[in-house]
């Protein structure tokens, strides 16, 4: 087992103090720190002794990641886990499924830089505000009526009789003056108005009445499989995704937004509850449930003696808080906070000896 060099990602959204806070570097840092990446993703892969992680595993990929994850997902670390701090809204997004990935990477399309699917999820770390999931569209309709904007009827009959799609298509093709003045409405709820001062005219604004508006506590998760249109507006999260960096965008961005694709690709089901709670599978360590078969995370947080996770296979581990000593049997590290390790694949359970707490990224059995 050794040390993890995450990579840090300084997109405009970032956060200036909760990375550098966690690393105990100064704050506020000199500039946003959005993203701490750990993993081998080909976009920023960490660091082992100066070396890229990818590049470790391009060497001996069924010495470091085992045979079977190998045979599973080729010779690539199948997952990537970050820090994520948000101190403004990202863009309103959604991820392709894998045969999308594959066949709109094949064709060149330019929101599609790899050919994998990017189901993800986030664990709160801080509160966490989020949009996340398609809700009653009647909770829309009731949002949406006091705006009372007559471009918006179109929308508002769509919802009215339960059909999504039309809707948000509606919706997205709103002028620029319209969105202006929907988000000006004396009833326009406070979301509107914050999210039409970040982003003036921007089909977003509304589209984010069609979603779950929710703020997670520190433990609680949101799932976001294929399909699910979401955006994260503020707070700190330890995300675990697949390996992939395919975004569909939807708008609260300058960046390019293919409204075409973006609707080919959304699923348009109602998220009743979007929040996933945690499930503890042993003394000290819970778990969140999901169907993705690249990833499971684990939070542990040793209370007396060693705690043991047992999980084979590449393992990331990141000290979010305290002080650990974590063992894969074949060599142990000391962590402190806003450290991460490696350990490769092995026959042997991580041993957690300390006083803190850790998430810890695996492969499936």
């Amino acid at each position: 087992m050794r040390h993890l060099a995450g990579r840090i990602r300084p997109y405009a959204w970032g956060s200036r103090s909760a990375i550098a806070s966690l690393q105990g570097r100064p704050v506020p840092s000199e500039g946003p720190e959005a993203e701490l990446w750990l993993g081998a993703h080909p976009g920023d892969p960490a660091t082992v002794d100066g070396v890229s992680l990818a590049d470790i595993i391009a060497a001996e990929p069924a010495r470091v990641l085992g045979g079977e994850v190998v045979a599973r997902f080729g010779p690539r670390l199948p997952y990537l886990m970050k820090v994520l701090a948000a101190a403004a809204p990202l863009s309103l997004q959604a991820h392709p499924d894998a045969e999308q990935a594959r066949e709109g990477h094949a064709a060149g399309h330019p929101s599609y830089v790899d050919a994998y699917h990017k189901p993800e999820m986030l664990v709160a770390v801080s509160d966490f505000e989020v949009l996340c999931g398609f809700r009653d569209p009647a909770a829309s309709v009731a949002v949406l009526s006091t705006l009372d904007t007559e471009a918006l009827k179109p929308a508002l009959s769509a919802l009215g009789a339960g059909d999504l799609r039309p809707a948000m298509a509606e919706l997205m093709g709103l002028p620029a003056a319209v969105v202006t003045e929907a988000a000006a409405a004396p009833d326009a709820p406070e979301l509107v108005r914050r999210l039409a001062a970040a982003y003036p005219g921007d089909p977003g604004v509304l589209v984010a009445l069609l979603l779950n508006h929710v703020t997670l506590a520190p433990g609680q998760a949101i799932w976001m499989p294929a399909g699910n249109l979401h955006a994260y507006l503020e707070g700190t999260g330890v995300e675990i995704m697949a390996a992939s960096d395919n975004v569909l965008r939807g708008g609260l961005t300058p960046k390019y937004v293919d409204v075409d694709e973006l609707l080919r690709v959304l699923r348009f089901e109602v998220l009743s509850d979007p929040i996933v709670r945690s499930v503890p599978v042993g003394t000290g360590i819970v778990t969140w449930p999901t169907p993705a078969a690249e990833f499971t995370l684990y939070q542990v947080r040793p209370a007396s003696g060693a705690v043991e996770l047992v999980v084979t296979g590449p393992r990331v581990v990141l000290c979010l808080a305290g002080e650990l000593t974590v063992d894969d049997g074949a060599g142990a590290v000391e962590l402190t906070a806003g450290q991460a390790a490696f350990a490769p694949d092995g026959p042997g359970a991580l041993s957690f000896v300390g006083t803190g707490e850790a998430f810890v990224a695996s492969v499936p059995a």
